[in-house]
């Protein structure tokens, strides 16, 4: 590794990306601007490409006025909600070229993964639009007609990451506007810009106030999360902002769901073919860099085909073309932002250097931009970080074990239990292994393969709640009870 990770670099306030018209904020079905506005760096030249509108607290008491206008409206015809997302996600797939082009360039992901993610936004917002919710009848006999209903909360607050800033917006906004709520949005200070573009989008699709995009830095985000306008809070993200999160809702019994981090293990079984396995393997780590909470980000492989899987995995990651997400033969795109990418090479120096960890692939970061290549290592203890950790990068450990039993015991000895996967050339026994896993999705002979009417959580530190399915939208409900006596 380079001794430039000793560095402390100034960060670079100009120069290279694609013009970016300026953006607005959606409040009530408006664009509004505002006094400043903060800089958008593009991760591919580490240099500001655009700006985003600073939002105040005036401003945001302004969205939140707005959902709690539409609120009354909104929540009372469902048939109507369903017609207005299947609107939206027809809008979305018809801006498709105007918002891949910023995704590009404030995330860094190759064109092909930023035009996924689009097209998963309009998924998302059909499913939800066509989805059928179900009439829960519990008693109907002599005594009593007694009936389940869901009830829409309120006005939701909705906190998104960097790492799929429209896509797991979806997975808010979906849901949340179904069942009946409104909401307003705030995204990652690091890629404002197309979610901001997605709420111009909506605009003159959803009613005015039904959903309102807003942007600003970090101090936004506790100002979302207690204002008292807020029934609900929708947060994805790190553990310890998302334990922040659980705390400022707890004075006003606010609800919240927390998708969080990942530490995810795959368990590779004597009887899997490592050639076989190695491409579908790599991909389930080093997807938009690794930078996935449900991405792979250890491996346990037994001792007698370890070396093969090792290097399997290493070819795979010298084959891959790094570079601009948006010239067109890019495999795999830059980490988001600098303070990841800095903090991402010093857990991958320290798994090397001092843990003894044996790079099989990459290693070597590019210090123009924030590319790092994808980085295969062997040998690394237990104990070090870059197993222990959620990594949220372009590395992958490979562990030797030679009992399942203490593979399992390892995959599971964390505070960490988002998803997981077994690989097998019995997918019956894989699936057997896979029930052991301490996590919410447990895949066999795949990762990462999530889809709108399935559902999404974590167990332990990695969040409350669940996200996608009925189940998604249940939680942007109440339940309540209507019994009618005979």
């Amino acid at each position: 590794m380079a001794e430039a990770l000793e560095l402390d670099p100034a960060p670079a306030t100009n120069g290279a990306g694609p013009a970016v018209e300026a953006p607005t904020m959606t409040i009530g079905g408006e664009a509004v601007t505002s006094a400043s506005s903060f800089e958008v760096a593009n991760p591919a030249t580490g240099r500001t490409f655009g700006f985003a509108p600073k939002c105040d607290e005036r401003t945001l008491d302004q969205a939140f006025a707005a959902a709690e206008r539409a609120l009354a409206d909104w929540r009372r015809d469902d048939q109507a909600r369903a017609a207005a997302l299947k609107a939206a996600g027809k809008a979305v797939l018809g801006a498709l070229d105007e918002i891949v082009p910023i995704l590009i360039a404030e995330q860094g992901k190759p064109r092909s993964e930023a035009a996924d993610e689009v097209k998963g936004v309009a998924g998302w917002l059909f499913y939800y639009a066509k989805l059928e919710v179900p009439r829960q009848v519990i008693q109907d006999d002599e005594r009593a007609l007694v009936e389940v209903l869901r009830k829409p909360i309120g006005v939701v607050a909705a906190i998104t990451p960097w790492n799929f800033p429209l896509l797991l917006a979806a997975w808010k906004v979906a849901p949340a506007l179904r069942a009946g709520n409104t909401m307003v949005l705030k995204p990652s200070p690091f890629t404002p810009l197309a979610t901001l573009k997605l709420g111009e989008v909506l605009r003159d699709v959803l009613p005015p106030g039904v959903l309102n995009v807003v942007s600003g830095e970090d101090e936004l985000g506790p100002l979302m999360t207690t204002h008292p306008a807020v029934r609900k809070i929708s947060f994805t993200g790190s553990i310890p902002t998302g334990k922040k999160v659980a705390a400022a809702a707890a004075p006003d019994l606010k609800r919240v769901t927390l998708e969080l981090g990942g530490n995810d293990a795959a368990i590779v079984l004597d009887d899997a073919d490592p050639g076989a396995i190695a491409k579908r393997l790599f991909w389930g780590a080093f997807y938009n860099a690794g930078q996935v909470c449900c991405a792979i980000k250890r491996v346990y492989a037994p001792q007698d085909t370890y070396e093969e899987l090792v290097e399997a995995l290493a070819a795979e990651a010298e084959s891959v073309r790094v570079g601009d997400g948006s010239l067109e033969d890019t495999q795999m795109g830059p980490i988001n932002n600098g303070p990841q990418f800095y903090w991402f090479a010093k857990v991958v120096d320290e798994a090397v250097k001092r843990d003894g960890a044996r790079v099989a692939a990459g290693g070597t970061p590019q210090w123009e931009g924030y590319f790092y290549p994808p980085t295969v290592l062997a040998d690394a203890p237990d104990g070090s970080r870059i197993v222990t950790e959620e990594q949220f990068g372009p590395a992958l450990p490979v562990l030797p074990y030679r009992k399942l039993e203490d593979a399992l015991e390892r995959a599971n000895s964390t505070r960490f239990g988002l998803s997981g996967s077994v690989w097998s050339g019995d997918p019956e026994r894989g699936a057997e292994v896979a029930a052991e896993l301490e996590c919410g999705t447990a895949w066999v002979n795949t990762h990462m393969a999530n889809a709108p009417h399935q559902p999404f959580g974590g167990f332990k530190w990695s969040g409350i709640g669940i996200e996608n399915g009925l189940w998604g939208l249940d939680e942007f409900s109440e339940l309540q009870v209507v019994h009618r006596a005979r």
